[in-house]
């Protein structure tokens, strides 16, 4: 069935093995959840109640996103190891930016904004290297673009969050 809407949306699956195949849907659907997790826990206030439980919700999903995208890259290491790279180093930002607030570290939510945001950054440029070949308006743009696009544009909203968790309006839910 996957691979059936994957070829009805015009995207090429390299592998029809059942492991690869089985490993891609959960890579797809931990994507997809950390995608949504992340926006809702970046636009809710930073309190208890959504953030934190939004928060955790991205991290555990890029978890097995990162399991899922090692097994695919393991099946296909000449194709895919630059993904494998891109996913280490956004769970790693994470579980930086999480043992970072877990822990309190001096400086923490400096070191969380920062390391969370670029996570999400980080995961955003791996599907874009991926997947910008098959995505309308993007099939168009240089590749370099895949690569540079989700830093141009997340970077200065991470900065901003750091601007706003210094002067007060990180608590807001403003940032």
């Amino acid at each position: 069935m996957l691979q059936t809407i994957l070829k009805n949306a015009r995207i090429e699956v390299p592998s029809t093995a059942p492991i690869f195949l089985t490993a891609l849907g959960f890579h797809l659907l931990a994507g997809l959840v950390c995608v949504i997790a992340g926006i809702i826990a970046m636009l809710s206030r930073k309190r208890p109640g959504l953030h934190p439980k939004w928060g955790t919700t991205y991290f555990w999903s890029l978890a097995t996103l990162f399991a899922s995208a090692s097994v695919l890259a393991a099946m296909r290491f000449k194709e895919d190891y630059l993904l494998f790279i891109l996913g280490m180093i956004s769970f790693s930002m994470a579980s930086l930016g999480r043992i970072a607030r877990r822990r309190i570290w001096q400086n923490w939510a400096t070191l969380h904004i920062s390391c969370m945001g670029l996570s999400y950054i980080v995961m955003l440029t791996a599907f874009y290297v991926d997947n910008g070949k098959n995505l309308p308006v993007w099939r168009d743009l240089p590749h370099l673009t895949y690569w540079l696009l989700p830093s141009v544009v997340g970077i200065p909203l991470v900065v901003r969050a750091l601007f706003h968790y210094r002067r007060g309006k990180y608590a807001e839910g403003n940032a």
